[in-house]
């Protein structure tokens, strides 16, 4: 049963950063070939965040099939503690209070995601 919730944890961990990754470039494209603002692209980043661990936390829950909002926690304590260990170790900065604001809301989306992917999965065995 672990092994199922880890493999759960890493599809919905995939899912978070290809999404991630893939709004990066199309984000990255429009600011270089259009007038897109910095106020724009800072609420779009916002967007898609929310999305892309709301999804992850889907994903996770429909693989998992039970306990969705662990799962869910799992994946948003994970986003956010790459994220936490990449701007630290890489930036020598701490989060700011804004970014646990933020941090608190992916963690809520992912939770969601997770208890929405459970309860949508079909094989449940009661």
């Amino acid at each position: 049963m672990a092994k199922s919730r880890f493999s759960a944890l890493l599809w919905g961990w995939i899912v978070t950063f290809v999404i991630m990754l893939c709004a990066s470039l199309i984000l990255s494209l429009l600011l270089r070939f259009t007038s897109l603002g910095s106020s724009t692209l800072s609420w779009t980043t916002l967007a898609v965040s929310i999305i892309a661990l709301f999804s992850g936390g889907l994903v996770a829950g429909l693989k998992g099939k039970e306990k969705g909002w662990i799962l869910g926690a799992g994946i948003g304590v994970g986003f956010t503690l790459f994220i936490l260990l990449y701007q630290y170790l890489g930036y020598r900065n701490g989060f700011s209070t804004n970014q646990m604001i933020h941090h608190g809301g992916f963690l809520l989306a992912a939770l969601l995601g997770g208890v929405f992917g459970v309860n949508m999965s079909t094989d449940k065995e009661s």
